[in-house]
């Protein structure tokens, strides 16, 4: 007899406490799984069942079975459902949180691309610069930028970004390029409040770590703003290096104190389901971490 079989039918009479409930369970007469069960005590050499005319309780031998016989059952049923998930087609709604302006510039060609390629799909995007609670507000996949606290959430990395200072090659060639944090003193700054909440800017160099309290002449409240006010020449301004990417490709902007830019912040793909989950959401990991680790802004 297939053990697999026997397994599932010494489950269903330990869960029923009958041969007769077990054999309603599975829908087999009662002398089949009488034998079934009998087989398996004779493969096994013990004895699984106590049985009574009123009742049918598992002996110590049989417990122990019936706990790793549940696991193996589990797992054949999890390995079934991620096979066929493999050929199922995404569906449905699916909602996707990254920062503003890393949103509009990597994650919208992602939701693009997979949402031609996958057509029976919706995508509802959050773009906001702040930690968007997943439960909460029903999100199923996310970028983070920087150190992740212990979470359940499952974290892919895709990528590294840095705090970079840039500044117009124009204003570069009238105030000249600062050598280190402390010549920012002398410098027309532009501080974007939502990257750093503070006019203390960190710099790192060799393991060390050099802080400067900066008076910008404007301070504005989103990224676009600083960098905007930079490429007109008003100052120097300091974003992530994703967000002054374009810029710095272009050569509208150029990087100054690249020496003091640290290791920079880890960029992961975040998300809820697991191996199993949904064929929408495993999808979409895949193609973001694909596009996003290819993307040289990132590494």
């Amino acid at each position: 007899m297939d053990a697999f079989h026997a397994m599932t039918v010494f489950v269903a009479v330990a869960e029923a406490e009958s041969f007769a409930g077990g054999a309603r369970r599975l829908k087999m007469s009662p002398p089949a799984v009488t034998r079934a069960v009998s087989a398996l005590e004779e493969r096994l050499g013990v004895r699984l069942f106590t049985r009574t005319t009123r009742v049918v309780r598992v002996t110590d031998a049989g417990a122990r079975y019936l706990e790793d016989a549940r696991r193996i059952i589990a797992e054949m049923a999890e390995a079934e459902a991620a096979a066929a998930g493999i050929n199922a087609a995404p569906r449905g709604q699916l909602s996707v949180t990254a920062p503003v302006l890393f949103g509009r510039l990597y994650v919208m060609p992602v939701i693009a691309e997979y949402q031609a390629a996958f057509e029976q799909t919706s995508v509802s995007a959050l773009f906001v610069d702040r930690v968007v609670s997943f439960l909460d507000e029903g999100m199923d996949v996310g970028i983070r930028i920087g150190q992740l606290p212990d979470s359940s959430l499952r974290a892919i990395r895709v990528g590294r970004v840095r705090r970079v200072v840039v500044g117009a090659p124009a204003y570069l060639e009238r105030y000249g390029i600062p050598q280190t944090p402390n010549d920012l003193a002398g410098h027309r700054l532009v501080a974007a409040s939502g990257l750093s909440p503070t006019n203390d800017w960190s710099f790192h160099r060799a393991g060390e770590t050099v802080r400067v309290r900066v008076q910008p002449c404007i301070t504005v409240n989103t990224n676009d703003g600083a960098l905007a006010a930079a490429c007109q020449g008003y100052g120097l301004t300091r974003v992530l290096s994703y967000q002054a990417a374009p810029q710095l490709a272009s050569g509208e902007l150029k990087t100054v104190l690249t020496d003091y830019e640290g290791d920079g912040l880890p960029v992961h793909v975040i998300h809820r389901e697991g191996r199993n989950g949904p064929a929408k959401v495993r999808s979409f990991v895949d193609l973001a971490v694909d596009r996003l680790r290819a993307n040289k802004a990132l590494n």
